[in-house]
């Protein structure tokens, strides 16, 4: 299965702690907290990544392009072709990584939508933002999505209130999605969507398109849209607080998505 992540937002909340680069870009101990993620998924034993570029898209290309010569042992020797001798493969050799550029101004909805072609015959993919970690269960998410057959689920988190709350039934059903709550005190968009391919009907090419307003907002009135709720951790990287709290918990040993 194939996990879309959305990388090409300006990032402007977070320009104190890196300005010149795209916020996915930015380190959580010696990677970037896109690299976790992936990392993340890849522990689950998915390794098949498109990954949505916009802003300064260059800087997340090169670091792929280069990955192999920044983790591995080699030797070079000077003057000669085919120089470069590696002593060893690397952990991440098997990951697929399509670098799509989605738009330097495309909203969330217009990047995803971008991408179709990507995606394949596959009846379903895994999307989620570049900017935030967390521990959950990913294989016990796709059974959930796999079990009510609705296009579209959701992980349900509860940090503190700044995203798109989830109003919901017993059952899980979304009612509501409010994208900035100014209170919060229930579960909210963590990300770690699991979607149907059904979703890109929802969608356009609109540059403007948000995908957390009239795409969730349509697919919410069809009842299509449930939550997975998670209450382990979660945590974005929005500030230099936030910045500072995971590299912390990174450097500290105690960062609980590191399962590797």
């Amino acid at each position: 299965m194939k996990t879309v992540i959305l990388c090409g937002g300006y990032g402007t909340r977070i320009r104190d702690v890196a300005e010149n680069i795209p916020k996915p870009m930015i380190p959580i101990g010696r990677f970037p907290i896109l690299w976790h993620i992936m990392k993340y998924y890849s522990t689950f034993g998915h390794k098949d990544f498109i990954l949505c570029l916009g802003y300064k898209s260059e800087i997340i290309k090169e670091f792929f392009i280069n990955y192999r010569e920044m983790v591995s042992d080699l030797t070079i020797k000077l003057g000669e072709v085919q120089s470069r001798i590696y002593h060893a493969d690397f952990a991440e050799s098997d990951w697929s990584i399509t670098l799509a550029e989605t738009g330097l101004n495309a909203m969330t909805g217009a990047r995803i939508k971008r991408i179709r072609n990507y995606i394949g015959s596959d009846e379903t993919f895994m999307l989620t933002y570049g900017d935030g970690v967390g521990d959950i269960n990913i294989d016990d998410l796709i059974k959930f999505h796999n079990s009510h057959g609705k296009v579209l689920t959701v992980t349900g988190v509860q940090p503190p209130g700044r995203f798109g709350e989830l109003e919901m039934k017993g059952s899980g059903l979304v009612t509501g999605f409010n994208e900035k709550p100014q209170i919060s005190g229930g579960f909210i968009n963590g990300g770690f969507f699991v979607c149907n391919r059904k979703l890109f009907d929802y969608l356009d090419d609109r540059e403007e398109l948000v995908f957390e307003k009239d795409p969730i907002h349509k697919v919410v009135t069809d009842e299509q849209l449930l939550v997975y709720k998670h209450n382990g951790f979660w945590q974005p990287m929005d500030t230099s607080r936030e910045y500072q709290l995971l590299n912390d918990m990174y450097n500290n040993g105690t960062a609980p998505w590191v399962r590797w």
